[in-house]
């Protein structure tokens, strides 16, 4: 059984109140990676930030 099919079969015998925290914590996982992206972008536009002015030019 893969993963996919693991989660799949024990998130449906979750009951519905569980089955919200799941897709809570999830979306919350989705989100802290974004903002992980988010601030890794900004450091490397921060850090680049001469060498981007001059390609912009």
């Amino acid at each position: 059984m893969s993963l996919e099919e693991k989660l799949i079969k024990d998130f449906l015998a979750l009951p519905e109140d569980k089955k919200i925290e799941v897709i809570d914590f999830v979306e919350f996982l989705k989100t802290r990676n974004e903002d992980n992206l988010e601030k890794m972008m900004d450091e490397i536009i921060n850090e680049n930030s001469e060498a981007l002015e001059e390609l912009a030019k």
